[in-house]
């Protein structure tokens, strides 16, 4: 019962939080004549509820796709309609075809942010008060903290209820991560493939979805068990897609456009994050490079995509094999965590927005290696900073950051827990005692390395909000915070593949001290 009452103060404390940062301004607000991302989910909801399934995707004269157009898979386009249909019963100026563009107004604005509201309410924040209660050999008080400490992660709040965006491809990923936890397989499955025809960015996690029920199989015998089970799992991914894209079907003509929304080759490798004005406020390899090397100058953009692939693949190999041949589930969300950070730091690039699909795997694992987790999640948030304070976010951010920093802090003590074994470290330090001497101090260098990180973070926050960049490098604070955070990203993705890799030995060992 005392448990329950907890979680229910740590849910009501993360709604205000939430209520609270959804009073403040959203993306493109009177920013005429594309403003920003409400104005594109409220455009989504005008062209559902407006037009025939048949031209959803396709540039008509009733559907300007250089406009907004819909660029997600089915399900964000139903969802969409069903918001639509409920729009349309309160004032349905808000949704009128044409005459609505950039409709903006108080009422409008709770009805938006409502809807965020609701779906976080009946998607995502269930999958986390639900799987931290699965935590195993875990305390009543850590179970909390940690669900305190994942609710008010302040990038995912300044992104849902400050910028505008729904949580629920997150949400139904996590969904899926609860039932593979509890080995409901299918139900995993499903619910994934259910995230990924939401956002096509969920395929950030899909290599360690299908590494590990692929070992799991391999596990079982694929001449028995596993092979039944594999194609039960089989079965249900192709029922999930086909039920999803049912109403496309009809049509390989639907099929082909609907796809070529979603992956829009022709824009090229980096698209608007590098090569527009102003310059890159993406935190990833290639908008960093860039700052030195014009990629785009040197290298046609089919080698880009070529070369981009490359890098991403072969980041992902190593975490991919080991999860395939020794299947578990603390591998199975430490290599969520290192292949959505490889997608972010190597492939194609759209968004900052992408560091997202990262941090909630990261928060996953923060009752585990609280310290690490805590520090990457503000680098992550402090890496949207650009972003943030376009969209006039700049109070919302600070306030949320140290509250989270601060119950992270108060939590668990992340401070004390920076030894080689609290960071997982400790089989690594064993393998590597003959070769490094530094691992006596090592908690001692870490904590002045996060107190160096958060420092640096915290002023270039302020510089960035308050000072006037030289003349004669006006982006001088976005590019600033896209180098420091890309820096921060390739050490963090070096520590999560030392921990992932090294901890098959730690099992053997512990195997033989049985």
């Amino acid at each position: 019962m005392e448990k329950w009452s907890l979680m229910t103060v740590t849910v009501l404390l993360a709604l205000t939080v939430r209520w609270a940062v959804s009073l403040g301004s959203y993306s493109g607000a009177g920013k005429p004549p594309m403003y920003g991302d409400y104005e594109a989910q409220r455009h989504w909801q005008e062209v559902t509820y407006n037009l025939p399934v048949r031209q959803w995707y396709f540039n008509t004269s009733d559907n300007n796709l250089m406009y907004w157009g819909l660029d997600y898979p089915p399900l964000t386009a139903y969802h969409s309609f069903v918001c639509a249909y409920i729009a349309k019963l309160i004032n349905p100026d808000w949704i009128a075809l044409h005459t609505s563009r950039g409709y903006e107004s108080q009422p409008h604005k709770l009805f938006m942010r409502t809807t965020v509201f609701v779906a976080d309410l009946l998607v995502y924040i269930p999958a986390v008060i639900l799987y931290c209660f699965s935590l195993k050999e875990t305390s009543t008080k850590k179970k909390v903290s940690s669900a305190l400490c994942i609710l008010l992660y302040p990038g995912l709040i300044l992104i849902d209820h400050g910028h505008f965006q729904y949580p629920l491809s997150l949400g139904l990923a996590l969904w899926g991560v609860l039932c593979l936890s509890y080995d409901w397989d299918l139900l995993g499955s499903a619910a994934f493939c259910l995230a990924l025809n939401y956002k096509q960015m969920e395929l950030y996690h899909s290599l360690p979805f299908f590494c590990y029920l692929l070992g799991k199989c391999f596990k079982k015998g694929l001449k028995g068990k596993g092979l039944v089970l594999l194609t039960k799992i089989a079965g249900t991914v192709v029922v999930s897609f086909a039920v999803c894209w049912l109403p496309f079907c009809t049509d390989m003509e639907q099929i082909m456009q609907v796809l070529r929304r979603l992956f829009p080759i022709d824009r090229g490798l980096f698209e608007a994050c590098m090569f527009s004005s102003p310059p890159p406020r993406l935190a990833n390899i290639w908008c960093s490079l860039s700052v030195l090397i014009k990629i785009k100058n040197i290298v046609s953009p089919q080698t880009q995509l070529k070369l981009s692939f490359a890098v991403t693949f072969l980041s992902l190999l190593p975490p991919c094999i080991k999860l395939t041949v020794q299947p578990s589930l603390r591998g199975f969300k430490y290599a969520l965590v290192s292949c959505a950070l490889s997608f972010f730091l190597f492939s194609f690039q759209v968004h900052e927005k992408s560091i997202l699909l990262v941090s909630v795997p990261v928060c996953l694992i923060i009752n585990e290696i609280p310290f690490m987790a805590t520090w990457f999640l503000l680098v992550s948030t402090f890496s949207m900073l650009p972003l943030l304070l376009k969209d006039g976010l700049l109070l919302p951010y600070a306030a949320t950051t140290l509250a989270f920093l601060s119950v992270c802090v108060a939590s668990f003590a992340i401070l004390e827990k920076t030894s080689a074994e609290d960071l997982q470290l400790k089989p690594f330090s064993l393998s590597m005692k003959g070769y490094v001497s530094c691992f006596k101090s090592f908690p001692k260098i870490v904590r002045s390395l996060f107190l160096l990180s958060v420092t640096l973070m915290g002023v270039l926050s302020l510089l960035s909000a308050a000072a006037q960049p030289p003349q004669r490098f006006p982006d001088l604070f976005p590019v600033a915070v896209s180098l420091i955070s890309c820096l921060h990203f390739l050490l963090f993705l070096v520590y999560f593949n030392v921990v992932i890799l090294w901890d098959s030995k730690n099992s053997r060992s512990q195997k033989k001290m049985s």
